[in-house]
């Protein structure tokens, strides 16, 4: 075995490079992104304003159709109704008037439910309405009111 050679190679004088800088990090939202710098619509957010508008147009066909009566109640619905429906438009160009008529809704839709629930009994309501509470919660995290404005 031959010992005067060395599996390194030979030390320079030169100093190494410096490493790459990444000038466009910032722009990129790149996961991993501080909360408040990212901005958008979340998945989430997309899917409520949609279930919203969802439950408001079932609602204003019921009315029209006489479930909730022929009177004020009738006319009440659709006020509640056309309120909700302002409410997701703004919500879903994220604006924060939009942001608090959606969780208004959601929270009078539980409260709603909730009652209707203790009158009846019947399971498919206290669902909807912990389903209701559940998108109020999610309304209320950082992460959506920070994405408004």
């Amino acid at each position: 075995m031959n010992t005067d050679e060395s599996p390194l190679p030979p030390r320079t004088s030169t100093p190494p490079p410096p490493p790459a800088q990444d000038t466009g990090f910032g722009p990129r939202h790149l996961p991993g992104t501080p909360a408040g710098e990212s901005k958008g619509m979340l998945p989430g957010m997309a899917f409520i304003g949609m279930y919203l508008l969802l439950l408001a147009m079932l609602n204003a066909f019921a009315a029209l159709h006489g479930i909730y009566g022929t009177g004020l109640p009738r006319y009440g619905i659709f006020g509640i109704c056309t309120l909700m429906v302002i409410g997701v438009f703004g919500f879903l160009r994220l604006r924060r008037w939009g942001w608090s008529m959606a969780a208004a809704a959601f929270l009078l839709l539980a409260a709603g439910d909730f009652y209707l629930y203790s009158r009846n009994h019947v399971g498919f309501l206290l669902i909807r309405a912990l389903f209701s509470i559940v998108f109020f919660l999610y309304l209320s995290r950082p992460e959506v009111r920070e994405r408004l404005h």
